[in-house]
C-alpha cells in the first residue's frame, strides 16, 4: 500500500527524490556519482575490507567471529545487488517493492555492523595474542565501524519527512519495525538455553510475548516489502495500531515478570551476579546465565519504549490510497 507522510499523512507512490534533494538517476553509471551512489560505494568498500582482513588472517573462529563474518559478507553481498539494480535501471523487475526494500535494509545492516563493531573487539578480538591476526582484527573493526555510519547515514538521508512522498518503510514507525525485530532476535540469542526460563509459567509468557511480537512486527514489514498489504481482512492501519498496542501491553507485562523471576530471590532468582557459578570463569564463546539474564531485561525496556513510539507515531500517519 503506497504512502505520502504529512504530520498526518501517508499515502504510497514511487519517489522521485533520493532523499538528498536532487533527482533519482536509474539506469546510468552517473547513478554511482550521485550522494547516495558514493555512500553505498563506501558501504560496499568498507564491507569487504572488514571481512578480506579477517578472512586473511582466519580470525573469526567461533559464533562471535562467524555472527561478524556472516555480517560483513552478507551486506556487501546485499549492497552490490542494489548498486547492479540501480545501475542497471531494473528497479521495477525487482520482485519487492523498491520504494520500500532499500531503506529497510540500510536499516537492518546498520543495526548488524554496529552489533559486530561491538561484539567482536569485546567478546573474540581481545583474546588474541599481539601479531598479525590481532592487527588485522582491530583493523576489520574499524572498517565494520565505518560500515555502520556508512549505513546509519543512508538511513537518515532516504527516511520520510513531512511532505515526501515514500514508503512505510521510510517513516518513523517503518524503521521502528526494523529495531523491535532485530532488539527481539538478539533477545533470542540470549536466551537460547532453555534453562533460562523453563519450569517458570511467568518466565514462559515473557518468551512467548518475545516470539509472537516479533512475528507480528516481521509479517508487517513482509507485507510492505511484497507490497501485498491489502490481503489483510483488516485495513492495513488498523493491523499496524492494534499490534503496537498489543505489543505494548505485552512487553509492559514481560518488563515486570522477567526481572521478577530471574532476580528477586522470593521468586527463585539470583540478585547478585557473583551468585551466578558460571560468572566466575571469563571465555571468549561464553556467557553466564545471569549476563545473560540482565541482557534480556534491558532489551526488554528497549523495546518497549520502541513499541511505544511506534504507537504514537502510528497515532500521526494516516494512509490514503494512491
Amino acid at each position: 500500500m503506497p504512502v505520502t507522510v504529512t504530520r498526518t499523512t501517508v499515502t504510497t507512490t514511487m519517489s522521485s527524490s533520493s532523499g538528498l534533494g536532487s533527482p533519482t538517476i536509474v539506469g546510468s553509471p552517473r547513478v554511482l556519482t550521485q550522494p547516495l551512489g558514493l555512500l553505498r560505494l563506501l558501504q560496499l568498500v568498507s564491507t569487504c575490507v572488514a571481512f578480506s582482513l579477517v578472512a586473511s588472517v582466519g580470525a573469526w573462529t567461533g559464533p562471535m567471529g562467524n555472527w561478524s563474518m556472516f555480517t560483513w559478507c552478507f551486506c556487501f553481498s546485499v549492497t552490490l545487488i542494489i548498486l547492479i539494480v540501480e545501475l542497471g535501471g531494473l528497479q521495477v523487475r525487482f520482485p519487492l517493492s523498491w520504494r520500500n526494500f532499500p531503506i529497510t535494509y540500510a536499516c537492518y545492516a546498520a543495526l548488524f555492523c554496529l552489533s559486530s563493531s561491538i561484539i567482536y573487539p569485546t567478546t573474540y578480538v581481545q583474546f588474541l595474542s599481539h601479531g598479525r591476526s590481532r592487527d588485522h582484527a582491530i583493523a576489520a573493526t574499524a572498517f565494520s565501524c565505518i560500515a555502520c555510519l556508512a549505513y546509519a547515514t543512508e538511513v537518515a538521508w532516504t527516511r520520510a519527512r513531512p511532505g515526501e512522498i515514500t514508503g512505510y518503510m521510510a517513516t518513523v514507525p517503518g524503521l521502528l519495525k526494523v529495531l523491535e525485530t532485530f532488539v527481539a532476535c538478539v533477545i533470542f540469542a540470549f536466551i537460547s538455553d532453555p534453562a533460562l526460563y523453563q519450569n517458570q509459567s511467568a518466565l514462559e509468557w515473557c518468551v512467548a510475548v518475545y516470539s509472537i511480537c516479533f512475528i507480528l512486527a516481521a509479517v508487517a514489514i513482509l507485507l510492505n516489502l511484497g507490497d501485498c498489504t491489502n490481503v489483510l481482512p483488516i485495513s492495513f492501519p488498523t493491523f499496524l495500531s492494534g499490534l503496537a498496542l498489543i505489543s505494548v501491553l505485552a512487553y509492559a507485562t514481560a518488563l515486570v515478570l522477567w526481572p521478577l523471576y530471574q532476580f528477586d530471590q522470593k521468586h527463585g532468582g539470583q540478585p547478585r551476579r557473583h551468585m551466578d557459578p558460571g560468572c566466575s570463569r571469563s571465555h571468549v564463546h561464553y556467557v553466564c546465565f545471569w549476563d545473560r539474564r540482565l541482557a534480556v531485561a534491558i532489551l526488554t525496556g528497549i523495546n518497549l519504549l520502541a513499541y511505544l513510539a511506534d504507537l504514537v507515531y502510528s497515532a500521526r500517519l494516516v494512509f490514503v490510497r494512491v
